[in-house]
């Protein structure tokens, strides 16, 4: 973990350096977005406050080897605008995000190691228009909690992790991670890992995803997913089906789903997702919806508004997806209504 403090000496490391930065074509990158939320969770938070979705700050960069390969690289680290973590704790650190450094070949595809989102996220967040938004699907009941968080137990971020994805083979694209146990002292030797596919062409995209963290009996958590997306002049559908299986947190088998789609005209982009997720053990589940707004002033630069809503049975806070967490009863409705801007760089 990094603080507030040794950002400015990082980024100063790396323009002293110059000359050679320049050899190894270092870019800076981030990912700015401030909302104002209203929150009415029944038997919970009604509030309305500041919220910084995902902020980051970071370096990539690659080197020419000769011969189609090429030596990669990311440190990625995310902030908050609003400085809550400074109300909380005293400090206001930066959290590791992906962060890694491998090697990519025109013909093969790349390999990378360390801290690195699973092929489960990043398919996920090609069809959520919304993704590092407050309103982002994986917050909102329309994708589980395998899209979120880091660590060694299928998080969304893969800590101690091998990544592979293929080159592009006329549309199909495959990945695959590998996750090594960083704690010989807790108990299991456990070595979590995942495979998915994507075939991609013009508007039309489909993928599906299996991942497992190499246990069994009460620790054992695995999870399957297929969905894909459709873009066709102005109009865009997109969805996906997930089953998760864990004994180890929820001891249940959840089914998640959500259908959406998108509009746009006059320079404004219409989006609606519905979702449901079922209890298959117990019978709970929630029903989901998010209807949102947005403009792009630029390909960097976007502003939004929407209203979004989780309506809980009981049983299911802490299920496969946290969408229901903030209800302290696990039943009501969870409403949030927000406006954001959005920059990347």
């Amino acid at each position: 973990m990094m603080n507030k403090r040794m950002l400015p000496a990082a980024v100063g490391v790396v323009l002293a350096a110059g000359v050679s930065v320049a050899a190894a074509d270092v870019s800076l990158f981030g990912h700015i977005d401030a909302s104002v939320l209203g929150l009415d969770q029944d038997g919970g938070t009604d509030d309305i406050n500041f919220r910084c979705t995902t902020c980051s700050i970071g370096f990539k960069g690659s080197e020419d080897l000769g011969n189609g390969l090429k030596a990669i690289f990311m440190l990625d680290w995310q902030y908050d605008i609003f400085n809550r973590n400074q109300a909380s704790s005293g400090t206001n650190s930066l959290l590791d995000r992906d962060q890694w450094v491998g090697l990519s070949s025109e013909a093969l595809g790349k390999l990378r190691v360390g801290t690195i989102s699973t092929g489960y996220k990043s398919h996920g967040a090609m069809i959520d228009p919304l993704y590092r938004t407050a309103l982002q699907g994986r917050d909102r009941g329309l994708q589980s909690a395998l899209h979120s968080g880091a660590g060694e137990e299928l998080q969304g971020r893969a800590t101690n992790t091998f990544r592979f994805d293929s080159a592009d083979y006329s549309g199909i694209k495959l990945v695959a991670h590998y996750t090594l146990d960083s704690n010989e002292g807790d108990g299991e030797d456990s070595n979590p890992y995942g495979i998915g596919a994507s075939y991609e062409n013009g508007g039309m995209l489909v993928f599906a995803d299996w991942e497992n963290n190499d246990q069994s009996g009460p620790a054992m958590k695995a999870g399957w997913k297929a969905g894909g997306k459709y873009t066709m002049g102005m109009f865009g559908v997109m969805g996906q089906y997930e089953h998760v299986d864990d004994s180890s947190t929820w001891n249940d088998d959840v089914t998640i789903w959500h259908l959406a789609g998108t509009v746009s005209l006059l320079g404004f982009d219409a989006y609606l997702g519905y979702g449901k997720g079922d209890n298959d053990d117990n019978g709970a589940d929630y029903t989901a919806w998010t209807l949102a707004v947005s403009h792009n002033f630029s390909k960097n630069t976007m502003v939004y508004v929407g209203h979004s809503q989780v309506d809980c049975d009981a049983g299911t806070a802490g299920a496969a997806l946290s969408a229901c967490s903030g209800v302290p009863t696990g039943r009501g409705e969870d409403d949030m209504t927000a406006f954001g801007i959005k920059h990347k760089f």
